[in-house]
């Protein structure tokens, strides 16, 4: 079953983050994920929004998506991403 992970992340240092953004494809990649989007300015219909960066991304399973961000390669990565922006990510479950 597929499964979805949603990032929405405040950015707050641009040159920090192009540090995770430059590694991150190359991470990603290896854990059959699939990026559906990445948008800066998404159009809000209801609420509000407060971040600067929207992600969608799929992976065939929820192990499979726990391999990517548990691995040790991505939480090296990540961590110019948490010295740079705030972030909420959630993982869910696809019909």
């Amino acid at each position: 079953m597929s499964h979805y992970l949603i990032a929405r992340i405040a950015i707050h240092d641009r040159e920090e983050y192009s540090k995770y953004e430059a590694g991150f494809m190359d991470i990603f990649s290896r854990y059959d994920g699939k990026l559906l989007s990445v948008d800066e300015a998404p159009k809000l219909i209801e609420g509000e929004w407060p971040v600067t960066r929207t992600v969608l991304v799929e992976f065939p399973s929820e192990e499979s998506a726990m391999n990517w961000y548990q691995s040790d390669e991505y939480q090296k990565l990540a961590q110019h991403r948490f010295k740079s922006s705030e972030g909420n990510i959630v993982l869910l479950k696809g019909f």
